[in-house]
């Protein structure tokens, strides 16, 4: 842990989002002060002022938690309100982890935060079991397509380190995620937060375990096939024309590869125009590339000069994404203001801003039962919904169970600008 390695190095390292999912002291922010406490990922003044709050809280021992809760309230109640991101590193990979809400009332902040996530760790109280909230939670890790699943079973010092205990929660939460995810990749561990049992460092409390600690799993769990590497999607973010002597001629598309693998050479079509054409040379900072895979930013350069502009997109002439102005999706609705059916709202989809009318709500999912509500439908905050939208020109998409990022959406409020609802297409 203590291995030095360079600034370049560090940039070059792979890099894992993972959040953080449980039930209101289940040990969320505990759990992450432990994990930064443990791998020397705190700073000397950080530290002295956990220990200062931590001694004016009456606390016996150091409160990890302080680490992540930053928000007065949320140091006043002891419970994570709003959405923290941490960044460190170890000498294998770098980590962003979002530190996200229990309460049902922020389901919304858990969306935004593991919206972006490769692993979602679900934390369960080995005192509660898998309690409905655990349901949730895991559903909401299914719904945004979050590929790494590992299930921290906290607490384990309060039930005496029985594996007895670790074994029953782990067999009731596969039972459930067999009906919901049954090809996730899950993995099961045994923790103490609070005092750094299989944390960072193996447990001499529970030899009967020996699958890694959480930093190993999240250090080793496989992230390279996360992306969508069979489909080409090159949402166009802006058009690079430099026009002065140097460049004169030069005309490149920036975005950020979407999916697939780009070269040199690959014949593509532009969409919707339908013009086909080939890239010449993949452009960057740095100099070219013979290779361009998510999530890279490059510029492409094309053989011909076609009309392109901000929300085409450049994709395999033979694999095309869908195409319509008829949309299905999953959406999380997240202003205090309900979803108006036949109200209008601007959308955006990877690049391309449009506006839309929301024609109809097939249903509001109960995520702890798993029930669709069909009758007296009104979307409120917090809400898991399917709902039926008409946009004023098309969306080229995949499924978001295919990709993430051209299968996903957001609704504005074009009165207020406000981000009303996050949409996984279906």
């Amino acid at each position: 842990m203590e291995k030095i390695f360079s600034s370049k190095a560090y940039l070059n390292m792979e890099l894992l989002r993972f959040t953080t999912a449980g039930s209101v002291d289940d040990g969320k922010s505990t759990l992450i002060g432990r994990l930064l406490y443990d791998s020397k990922s705190i700073f000397e003044d950080q530290l002295d002022a956990v220990k200062r709050a931590s001694i004016q809280k009456g606390s016996e021992h150091l409160n990890l938690a302080l680490f992540t809760d930053g928000l007065r309230a949320e140091r006043e109640q002891g419970i994570t309100i709003d959405v923290a991101y941490r960044y460190f590193a170890t000498p294998n990979r770098k980590f962003i982890i979002a530190d996200t809400p229990g309460h049902i009332q922020y389901t919304r902040n858990m969306v935004t935060g593991a919206s972006t996530a490769n692993a979602a760790i679900v934390l369960i109280d080995a005192r509660n079991g898998v309690i409905e909230q655990t349901h949730r939670h895991a559903y909401i890790a299914s719904l945004l397509g979050i590929p790494h699943i590992i299930v921290c079973i906290n607490k384990m010092d309060l039930m005496d380190w029985h594996r007895e205990v670790f074994e029953n929660i782990s067999g009731d939460f596969q039972e459930f995620a067999n009906r919901i995810f049954p090809d996730k990749d899950i993995h099961f561990i045994p923790i103490s937060a609070l005092h750094g049992d299989n944390v960072v460092k193996p447990s001499e409390n529970m030899e009967w375990y020996n699958a890694g600690t959480l930093l190993q799993v999240l250090e080793t769990v496989p992230i390279d096939q996360d992306h969508d590497l069979r489909h080409q999607r090159f949402p166009v973010q802006y058009v690079i024309r430099p026009e002065s002597n140097d460049f004169h001629d030069y005309r490149g598309y920036a975005g950020r590869v979407a999916g697939g693998f780009f070269h040199p050479g690959d014949k593509i079509v532009i969409i919707p125009s339908q013009i086909q054409s080939e890239i010449i040379s993949i452009d960057t900072f740095v100099g070219p590339l013979a290779e361009a895979h998510p999530p890279m930013s490059v510029t492409l350069r094309l053989k011909d000069d076609v009309d392109i502009s901000r929300g085409d997109m450049i994709a395999d002439p033979v694999d095309l994404p869908a195409e319509s102005c008829d949309i299905e999706t999953m959406i999380c609705w997240m202003n205090p203001k309900p979803l108006q059916i036949n109200g209008r709202y601007a959308l955006k989809h990877t690049t391309r801003d449009v506006r839309c009318i929301i024609k109809g709500v097939d249903y509001i999912l109960n995520i702890t039962s798993l029930d669709k509500i069909t009758k007296d439908i009104t979307v409120k905050m917090n809400d898991i919904a399917r709902i039926r939208l008409r946009t004023t020109k098309p969306l080229f998409f995949d499924p978001y169970t295919q990709n993430r990022i051209t299968g996903s959406i957001i609704l504005i409020d074009e009165a207020t600008n406000e981000t009303v609802a996050a949409g996984m297409i279906v």
